[in-house]
């Protein structure tokens, strides 16, 4: 069975850190590519590893990623 998750990849230092917003469930990698695929890595290693109950206690089924423009200043 396959599931499609996000993932919020963004720059920190000198990687890249991926984050899945459903799970809160995050990695890193020394490029985009490399952090992508580790994060896609522990979250397999998480559905292999959890309970039923711990999937659907963290699995947030509706996530929404947008932009917001603030005041600054």
């Amino acid at each position: 069975m396959k599931q499609r998750l996000t993932a919020i990849i963004e720059r920190e230092g000198d990687g890249y850190v991926a984050l899945c917003p459903e799970l809160d469930i995050a990695s890193q990698g020394e490029t985009i590519e490399s952090a992508g695929q580790n994060l896609r890595e522990a979250l397999e290693l998480f559905f292999e590893t959890a309970s039923t109950q711990e999937i659907a206690q963290r699995l947030h089924s509706e996530v929404y990623v947008t932009q917001l423009e603030v005041a600054i200043g």
